[in-house]
Formats: structure tokens, C-alpha cells, sequence
């Protein structure tokens, strides 16, 4: 698949085009297939610089989302139709950020991976379903970059064009295979994702876990923090200005000077070399107190009657259960109850399994089938 059918529609990047398109957009009829574009690895944040809409009777847009920075009025456009996204947890949150909120969801990528499908990418549902062909070539560009090629937006409106045929054939697998409630209760689960949020991001350095003092790791905090700082300045990826293996790289070594620095590392600037020096030297000056611990602390985790070797083992035959059980159903295991609910319910005792579940936002389809295995599994354990 080429070209768009109705060609290439222009950029939407004024007001008064903005609002035309909002008035044509809600004389339009179904659900609205949505897609956005970010500069990930290139700018600071995900935010979206392209956000393609497509509805039967209305066409395809495509919207400058850097210049129109409010897209609230979509909302009202849209008036509780169904919003159809491949893969909702990637692209609903930038899409929040420029103040769009969707009534009723349908994620495409979430639905292939229900029906049991391997390869559940746009790229490969399209083919399996439409028996068409996408280029993912332009799926990793800068979108930020304008003026946007003709051939980026070609590509972009491509993408919206595919969604409505690929959700009508999704829906109908779905009824045929006796899953389509539980995509429901998924795609209703979906409206109320938030972005998972960490208290302290800069644990996720890649490489940190490798160090064993808590000096060199508070060195790791400091030097991210200040990266961080940097890059959001200047709007740019913080792997642009340090990648994480060097990030762990600098903060093992025993640097003097932000001289030293840029010998090492000498696509760094003068500023950004001092200022990585300054976060060096404010890690090495803390007291033992103000150290991080060498793990994070979690103060939800509970207590358990049981110990660390006993649980291991009594989480192992609670996976090998839900593993059976997604063989059974032909769902992901990841999708049939989360990981770390399981988890968490190997560490329990004498627990009502229905009632942890649900405490913990596992949705009614999944206590159905999981509850049971779970409680004859955990019946089968010794207990404490």
C-alpha cells in the first residue's frame, strides 16, 4: 500500500484550519481512527509533534500538534465516539498532553494480542487482516523536523487509513472467538491509564545494577539529575548529551576536572562538561546518611509468613498455573492477570483470591478464569 486513497491531505497548522477541521470531523459518522507521531531518542519527553484523525465521511487530517497545542476541542468533535489506537499505552498520553480524552477506546494492538496473534504490530495486522503492506520505514524519524516531507506524510495518513477496516475484522475475531467482553472490560480498563511513575527515575540507568557502592551510585543520581536538567533546556533526548553506559562509565571513574571529562568524552560541550563535574563532585562530598540505598526501598511490599526460598517457589507454581491457563485461552499471560499481581500472591498466606485481585485492579474477566486456578494452586502449596 502506497499512497493514502484520497491522496495526501495538507498539514493542519493554523487555528482557523484547526477549527474547519473540528467542525468536518464531527460531521463525520462511526469511530475515529488516531495515531500520533513523537521524536523519541531525538527530543526531550514523548510529546507528539503529528496527530493523524481519520472517520468515515470526513477524511483523514493530519495536525501539527507543536503549533496546536490545545486539541481539547476535539473532544466536543468527537462527542463520545469510539476511539480506535494501535497500542493505547504509547500513544494516549501524549495525546492527553495536548488535552484530548477519549470517551470509548478500541486498541488494535491490544486486541490482535488477545486473539493469540504473535505478531501484533500495525505493520503485521495489517497484512494478516487487510493482506496489505506498510512501510515502517519513517516510524523512528524526527517528527519534530519541519517542514515534514511529503513522503513522512504520506506515510503518517497511511497509518489512520488502515485502523477502521483493521478494528471491523479485530471485532468480528473477537465475537467469533467468545473474547470480545473481555476486550471490553480491557479497552474500558484503558481510559483510566496513567504512565507508570517512578520516585526515582534515575534507578533506571542502564548499567546501574553492576555497581556495588553507594557512593558511585549516588554519583550515578547526581550526574543523571543534572543531565536531565540539561536536556530538558535544551530539548533533546538526555542520551544525546550522555549516553547511560557512559553516564555509570564516569561516575566509576576517578575524573579531577571537567577537562578530564571532555577527554573522554569529547562531543560533550564546555558547559555541559562542568556541569556534570559540578553533580560529580556534589556526590563524593555526601555524608554516609545522605547516600541512596543500593535498592530501591518499596514501601508498599509486605511482610510474608513465608520465606524468600518458599515463596520463589510458591510464585513458580502460580506462573506455571496462569501459563497453562494461557495456553488454554490463547491469551498472553501478561494479558490474562499481571505479572506482579501473581507475584504478589505467591507471598501471601490464607488470602480470599477474588478479593486480592480486585484490590490490586485486576478486571472481572480475568478474576473469572485466573480465581480459580489460583486458589486450587495455592490449595496445593504447604502453607505457613
Amino acid at each position: 500500500m502506497a499512497t493514502p486513497a484520497d491522496g495526501v491531505p495538507p498539514l493542519v497548522d493554523t487555528p482557523a484550519e484547526f477549527s474547519s477541521a473540528c467542525a468536518e470531523l464531527a460531521q463525520g459518522s462511526g469511530p475515529i481512527a488516531i495515531d500520533a507521531e513523537r521524536a523519541s531518542g531525538i527530543r526531550y519527553g514523548q510529546r507528539a509533534f503529528l496527530v493523524q484523525l481519520r472517520r468515515a465521511n470526513a477524511g483523514t487530517y493530519l495536525l501539527d500538534s507543536e503549533v496546536l497545542a490545545d486539541l481539547s476541542p476535539l473532544n466536543d468533535a468527537f462527542a463520545g465516539a469510539e476511539w480506535v489506537i494501535h497500542s493505547v499505552t504509547q500513544d494516549l498520553p501524549c495525546l492527553q498532553e495536548r488535552g484530548m480524552q477519549p470517551e470509548v477506546l478500541f486498541d488494535t494492538e491490544l486486541a490482535a494480542r488477545m486473539l493469540g496473534w504473535e505478531k501484533f504490530g500495525l505493520a503485521a495486522v495489517a497484512e494478516r487482516t487487510l493482506g496489505v503492506r506498510l512501510a515502517k520505514e519513517h516510524s523512528a524519524a524526527d517528527w519534530s523536523k519541519r517542514p515534514l516531507p511529503k513522503e513522512w506524510l504520506n506515510y503518517a495518513a497511511l497509518d489512520v487509513e488502515v485502523l477502521l477496516p483493521i478494528r471491523d475484522i479485530l471485532h468480528e475475531a473477537l465475537i467469533e472467538a467468545d473474547k470480545w467482553e473481555f476486550a471490553r472490560q480491557e479497552f474500558e480498563h484503558l481510559l483510566d491509564f496513567q504512565p507508570k511513575h517512578f520516585t526515582e527515575p534515575w534507578r533506571r540507568t542502564h548499567g546501574l545494577t553492576k555497581l556495588k557502592s553507594r557512593k558511585d551510585i549516588a554519583k550515578v543520581r547526581e550526574l543523571w539529575t543534572s543531565r536531565d536538567e540539561m536536556a530538558a533546556e535544551s530539548d533533546i533526548a538526555p542520551s544525546r548529551i550522555l549516553r547511560d553506559r557512559d553516564l555509570v562509565a564516569l561516575a566509576q571513574s576517578r575524573v579531577q576536572s571537567s577537562d578530564d571529562i571532555m577527554a573522554t568524552w569529547p562531543k560533550l560541550s564546555r558547559a555541559n562538561s562542568g556541569r556534570l563535574y559540578r553533580a560529580f563532585r556534589k556526590a563524593t562530598r555526601l555524608t554516609t546518611e545522605e547516600l541512596p540505598a543500593r535498592k530501591e526501598m518499596h514501601a508498599t511490599q509486605s511482610r510474608s509468613p513465608f520465606s524468600h526460598t518458599d515463596i520463589k517457589d510458591r510464585v513458580s507454581a502460580l506462573k506455571l498455573a496462569m501459563a497453562e491457563l494461557s495456553e488454554e485461552h490463547t491469551i498472553p499471560h501478561d494479558v490474562l492477570l499481571q505479572p506482579a499481581i501473581v507475584k504478589a500472591l505467591g507471598a501471601q498466606s490464607r488470602v480470599n483470591v477474588e478479593e486480592f485481585l480486585f484490590e490490586r485492579g485486576a478486571r472481572r474477566w480475568q478474576v473469572e478464569l485466573s480465581a480459580p486456578v489460583l486458589r486450587s494452586t495455592l490449595e496445593s502449596l504447604p502453607r505457613a
